[in-house]
Order: structure tokens, then C-alpha cells, then sequence
């Protein structure tokens, strides 16, 4: 049985947590105004995971610095998809792909993960993306150019905030 570790820490923006093991990491919470808030979210199916303080200091480092307008590339994270299907894998990892300050569409994804016709597919991919920031899913966007959803904490006003973050 693999054993998780998880941190949660206070960014700019509120609070922060990763959850990993050995294979990497899980899930990411975007920040939020309560700390209790993130670690239910990170341990809803695993609530044994060990807190440490010192897991993931390096990504936590670069986490703090994005919230503070920093660019940073998670693209290396070394991150672990568990059940996922071999699409919703071959998509997430696109889209890990995609750099700071860059926006795609679903239907670019789409075409970039392999399946130019999934569209839509690619929604729900992005709505279940347990690793939000670390998986962009924020850099996804319509073909018109609005926003689109986001399921992650804070909803679309967190997403236009990151791209605006991004964009400055």
C-alpha cells in the first residue's frame, strides 16, 4: 500500500495543497480561504496520507512564486494519473505540454492529444483533472476565445484570474 504525503501552504492567493507518493503526485487544491477547506479536498479518498511540512518544498517554492506573478513550468512535475483511461491520460499529459502564459483551445487539444474529434471529450477530461496549475487545465479555452468552465476551486473567476496573472 503506498503511502501519501501532503502539504499545505499559504500563497498569495490563499491556501495551497499536494498530496503525493512515491509515484508522484496525486492532486493539487488551488488556493482557497481556509485551510481546512484544501485538506478536505486532498484527503476525501485517502485519509491517511501523512502531513510533512518539508514534502515538495522545491514545487512548493515555485507554486509561491507563480501566485506572486513569477513564470513558472511545471511541465517536469512528475505526477501520477492513477485510473485514468489511456485518453484521459494521453490528454492530461498534453496538456502539461502547454507553457506559461499560453491559452489553447478544446478542439487544439484535442487535435494535439490525438483525437481531433473529442472536443468535447476534452471538457470532461479537464473537469475531473485532479492537478490543477500543475495540469493546466486553466489554459484551456473555447475557440471563441471566452473562458470556458472550470471546476477547480474558485470557479471561473479563479481561471480568468490565473490567465490574467499569466498574461501580465
Amino acid at each position: 500500500m503506498e503511502q501519501y504525503r501532503y502539504t499545505i501552504f499559504r500563497t498569495q492567493w490563499g491556501w495551497f495543497g499536494l498530496l503525493g507518493g512515491e509515484q508522484g503526485l496525486v492532486r493539487t487544491c488551488l488556493p482557497v480561504a481556509h485551510k481546512e477547506a484544501v485538506q478536505s479536498r486532498l484527503l476525501s479518498d485517502i485519509p491517511n496520507a501523512e502531513r510533512s511540512k518539508k514534502a515538495f518544498s522545491v514545487l512548493k517554492n515555485a507554486i509561491e512564486d507563480y501566485y506572486k506573478g513569477s513564470p513558472a513550468d511545471f511541465g517536469n512535475v512528475e505526477v501520477y494519473l492513477g485510473d485514468t483511461s489511456d485518453f484521459q491520460r494521453k490528454v492530461l499529459t498534453t496538456l502539461q505540454t502547454i507553457s506559461y502564459g499560453e491559452m489553447i483551445s478544446y478542439s487544439q487539444l484535442a487535435k494535439l492529444a490525438g483525437s481531433p474529434k473529442a472536443a468535447r471529450a476534452i471538457g470532461m477530461v479537464m473537469a475531473q483533472n485532479p492537478l490543477p496549475l500543475i495540469i493546466p487545465c486553466h489554459r484551456v479555452i473555447k475557440a471563441d476565445g471566452s473562458v470556458g468552465q472550470f471546476s477547480a476551486a474558485g470557479g471561473t473567476d479563479t481561471k480568468k484570474r490565473m490567465l490574467d496573472l499569466e498574461r501580465s
